[in-house]
């Protein structure tokens, strides 16, 4: 039954974790929204410090894919599917993004919302991530969430001063 298969999905849920990290860009929404839907901008700063993104593919529409591989410097790559739910430009970005191994298993999954507010020319950026890791590795991957956001927050601030 399907009461049943939920009780059963959620005794494998090791970890969840909920953030919400805002920031104050000195730059107009449109550019900052145009950072985090074109593929050309998303790879130059998705991901903590020390990863690039040899690959992003975006299809930003709602239903439309999401697909980024983050790359370690030490050539550890990280596969990230994802799946538009609502776009709003330049207003509101909703995703459901996973995190896999190498043999596409799921090892965590993600949901984020993406709000951009005018403030007098600038960008009031608001970002609401939540994920539930599903295997036992998942918990130190969450456990490096805020980190892991903080730090790309970082690059795309540092990004879009460069576009400007």
């Amino acid at each position: 039954s399907f009461a049943k298969s939920r009780c059963d999905m959620s005794e494998h849920t090791y970890a969840e974790r909920e953030l919400v990290l805002m920031r104050l860009i000195d730059a107009p929404r449109e550019l900052v929204f145009r950072v985090w839907t074109e593929p050309k901008h998303m790879a130059q700063w998705w991901g903590p410090h020390g990863f690039t993104n040899p690959v992003c593919e975006m299809d930003v529409r709602p239903g439309g894919k999401l697909y980024i591989v983050m790359r370690h410097e030490s050539g550890f790559e990280h596969p990230m599917p994802g799946t538009f739910i609502e776009v709003a430009p330049p207003e509101r970005l909703v995703f459901d993004n996973e995190a896999t191994d190498a043999h596409g298993r799921i090892l965590l999954k993600g949901h984020v919302v993406v709000t951009f507010e005018d403030e007098g020319g600038k960008t009031k950026l608001t970002v609401h991530a939540r994920a539930t890791g599903l295997v036992p590795e998942s918990v130190q991957m969450i456990g490096g969430m805020e980190q892991g956001w903080t730090e790309s927050l970082e690059r795309l601030v540092e990004h879009v001063a460069g576009i400007r």
